[in-house]
């Protein structure tokens, strides 16, 4: 397991990764990765995550962007203190990979919107590190 955090105006990204094993689709071997982000406000305001933005670097293949609407079909309001964790995955052509992105948030006191930076964690098969 692998963990990785950040702190972007008062709200921590927290990201925690493991290798789940390799499968065959489409006559091709794929390397799956599963990854756990809690999202904790830190601040003294209520926000909303509104949006996402993932850069997913394979390093046998280009950048896969991936943009869309909350996460995993929600839109969570955190008050000062809370936490919002969820977890999802994704598929590489490779043991190795990366990702890294930003959530587009609202602050409900200065109702502005900001970003929120997720910092960039390892995507990587244990058999495949030496």
């Amino acid at each position: 397991m692998y963990m990785v955090s950040q702190i972007t105006k008062g709200i921590k990204i927290s990201v925690s990764t493991s290798f789940e094993g390799t499968y065959f689709k489409n006559y091709r071997i794929q390397f799956a990765f599963s990854y756990e982000v809690t999202i904790e406000n830190q601040s003294k305001d209520s926000v909303q995550l509104n949006t996402r933005h993932w850069e997913i670097f394979d390093s046998l293949n280009d950048l896969e962007v991936v943009d869309g609407e909350g996460v995993i079909g929600k839109k969570p309001v955190l008050k000062p203190g809370e936490k919002h964790i969820y977890s999802s995955g994704c598929l590489l052509s490779s043991p190795f990979g990366a990702m890294r992105g930003y959530f587009n948030m609202v602050n409900f006191t200065s109702t502005r919107s900001f970003r929120v930076f997720v910092p960039s964690f390892r995507l990587s098969a244990p058999f495949a590190l030496n």
